[in-house]
């Protein structure tokens, strides 16, 4: 009886060392092969095959913001990976008591092999990784989500094979998950258009930036704010939730500006024949999303969801193991 061969390890993009903060601080070339290598590690899981080249490595976890996927998918990603997480609060941490996001990066370097930050203003971030001495990566800030990013690119590519002249239309709030989007598609030559309320729209300073790769790239970069002009005949349509983490006071003024913008059975039928609907979760059902889109046919959100595990994994071994075979 023929055994199957067993797999060759991965390669991995050389990005040893290196924050990740925001999909910016790659090239196409990284995050490509970032998501074709989350996917070379979810076959592997699927099959069954150890691969622990992290084994030994620890990845500090620090919270400011409630989380479920990145939790999760992070420990759960460092530990198939042979290595190990360490989960944080501010309230466990002397941060709460007025050591600096400096002080504490550079003690925590002493200790772990990178840090995973989930936190409110890109600022902090930023401070924490020019004192740190190890990578830090961003989990979710109020200006960009990269992980969650990857883990969509990767569903994507396993749902389409390609992701260059992908049509995705994105609808709602033009906040880190429409930022981190712009970024994505400027960079892989995507077409983007975001459909937001006026008053709603992306950081214009970041629009420009993916306008102009986006000449380099071939992308196309479209802001609206008509949803269906948005959706026509798109590949996928995305969106989030109205009212993020520290916005509550917010929240009626956003539902009642948000309301046209429901992705619902109707405005999915105006995208292309064969459009998914995808969502980075948790989503508010009835808001944002109806329940007969979000549980259909045309939803792809659990793969999402699942893609956060494997999309991190890739990330966390091109950051922290120095092997890179070309």
């Amino acid at each position: 009886m023929a055994v199957a061969p067993t797999p060759m390890p991965p390669e991995w993009p050389a990005l040893y060392g290196r924050d990740c903060l925001r999909l910016a601080d790659f090239d196409a070339a990284d995050v490509l092969g970032l998501v074709r290598l989350g996917r070379e590690l979810k076959q592997l899981h699927q099959l069954r095959v150890p691969f622990e080249p992290l084994r030994g490595a620890t990845l500090a976890m620090i919270f400011e913001k409630p989380s479920t996927r990145t939790r999760v998918s992070f420990a759960v990603g460092m530990q198939q990976l042979g290595g190990q997480a360490l989960e944080l609060s501010p309230s466990m941490l002397q941060l709460s008591r007025g050591e600096t996001l400096e002080d504490t990066a550079r003690v925590l370097s002493r200790y772990v092999n990178a840090i995973m930050v989930r936190t409110g203003p890109q600022a902090n971030l930023e401070a924490l990784a020019a004192a740190a001495a190890v990578p830090v990566i961003n989990g979710l800030s109020d200006a960009f989500h990269p992980c969650q990013t990857l883990a969509d690119l990767l569903t994507l590519y396993e749902r389409f094979g390609y992701l260059r002249g992908l049509a995705v239309a994105y609808i709602g709030d033009g906040g880190n998950m429409a930022a981190s989007w712009l970024e994505a598609a400027a960079l892989l030559g995507m077409g983007l258009r975001v459909a937001t309320p006026p008053g709603y729209e992306p950081d214009p300073d970041l629009v420009a930036w993916a306008k102009q790769q986006a000449e380099l790239s071939g992308a196309g970069i479209h802001l609206t704010h008509d949803p269906h002009e948005a959706v026509a005949g798109a590949d996928v349509v995305y969106t989030d939730v109205w009212v993020s983490m520290g916005q509550e006071a917010e929240a009626a003024a956003r539902r009642q500006a948000f309301a046209p913008y429901q992705v619902n059975r109707l405005l999915m039928q105006i995208a292309g024949p064969n459009a998914i609907f995808m969502h980075c979760l948790p989503a508010h059902r009835g808001e944002e999303v109806t329940d007969e889109v979000l549980d259909g046919p045309q939803s792809c959100v659990w793969d999402q969801a699942e893609n956060r595990l494997h999309a991190q994994k890739a990330l966390l071994l091109s950051l922290l193991a120095p092997r890179h075979r070309s």
